[in-house]
């Protein structure tokens, strides 16, 4: 199977030849502590470790240019109306004719990333930045749902106008809305503003035929996840997470079928020994393997303070657990 039939038989429960094996990249400063380690300079990581290809669509989907300020006003408003303007050229690559020419006969994932989230989007960048944003939930609930419907119209129509050219194997949502112990809107509040704001966006790449959405989150959004399901993301990826919160063998069993997983291997036992690497390997990925729909990873980007020859544990753990070798 290519990569892109192995993501798509994944995600619909079917029976591909193995899993998916996803790398997030890995950092400049992560190779250079791995050389430092004994990893040769001339090391070729990707004949080391099966990776299947995949690719993020490069569109630009920030204000052009961009705002550099949280949005509290209607002036702020009127301004972000006149830089989010889905047809401008610089929102697709400048080669885009070509591109679009090769992803007809590609073998790897494409995705397609479609919003960068609440906070994000409203201007916040810092907690200075972020407390002005949240007190406008309560000062002026209309701005901020004619802010948010602003973006679900841009992306909505730029959707359409890639779609139309090219079929993705997934749409992306990314949302940074959470800290270790709890989100940082409520789901009442999430939901009215920001979930509901959503609905053209997915009602878009639907008619499109995409059917992988995907609902990517950091830390602790466990509360937030029924309405997420509801909205209508079916595939989840939570990166960089309180772990006991996000459990992945407790959300399947809370969600079942409706929601695919990609990621759920602790990040942080890539730091202890090698027993506890394969004890939360083991713990995690043959159930879940079993259940299908389901695309085991570590749950965040490799950090320098990761060993190579734990990463290397990992990724020959994880092949040993997915093909049945054990």
């Amino acid at each position: 199977m290519t990569s892109r039939e192995r993501f798509r038989e994944t995600m619909r429960y079917g029976r591909p030849d193995r899993v998916p094996y996803f790398e997030e990249g890995l950092r400049d400063d992560v190779l250079e502590r791995w050389h430092e380690q004994g990893l040769p300079p001339d090391a070729d990581l990707a004949a080391m470790f099966h990776v299947d290809a995949r690719e993020r669509m490069g569109l630009n989907i920030e204000p052009v240019p961009p705002m550099d300020h949280p949005l509290t006003s209607r002036a702020d408003l009127d301004e972000l109306r006149r830089r989010l303007d889905p047809a401008d050229p610089k929102r697709l690559p400048d080669d885009w004719p070509a591109r679009v020419a090769a992803w007809r006969s590609r073998a790897h994932v494409l995705e397609l990333q479609l919003h960068r989230g609440f906070f994000l989007s409203m201007g916040v960048k810092d907690w200075r930045t972020f407390e002005p944003v949240v007190y406008l939930l309560d000062d002026d609930p209309r701005l901020v749902h004619d802010i948010l419907n602003l973006y679900a119209d841009f992306a909505a129509r730029l959707a359409d106008r890639v779609l139309s050219e090219v079929e993705v194997d997934c749409v992306i949502f990314s949302e940074p809305i959470g800290g270790n112990d709890r989100p940082l809107l409520s789901p009442q509040t999430y939901g009215a503003f920001v979930l509901a704001s959503y609905r053209p966006i997915l009602d878009a790449v639907r008619r499109h035929g995409v059917e992988s959405l995907v609902y990517v989150t950091f830390a602790n959004a466990r509360v937030l996840l029924p309405s997420v399901v509801r909205a209508g993301f079916n595939c989840l990826w939570a990166c960089e997470v309180n772990i006991e919160a996000m459990d992945y063998l407790a959300l399947r069993r809370q969600f079942g079928r409706d929601l695919r997983l990609i990621g759920g291997i602790d990040l942080d036992t890539l730091l202890q020994d090698k027993e506890a690497i394969r004890r939360e390997m083991q713990r995690t990925i043959p159930p879940l393997l079993a259940q299908g729909g389901y695309v085991p990873l570590a749950d965040g980007r490799v950090r320098a303070n990761v060993p190579f020859d734990h990463y290397a544990y990992y990724r020959h753990l994880l092949e040993e657990l997915t093909t049945g070798s054990h």
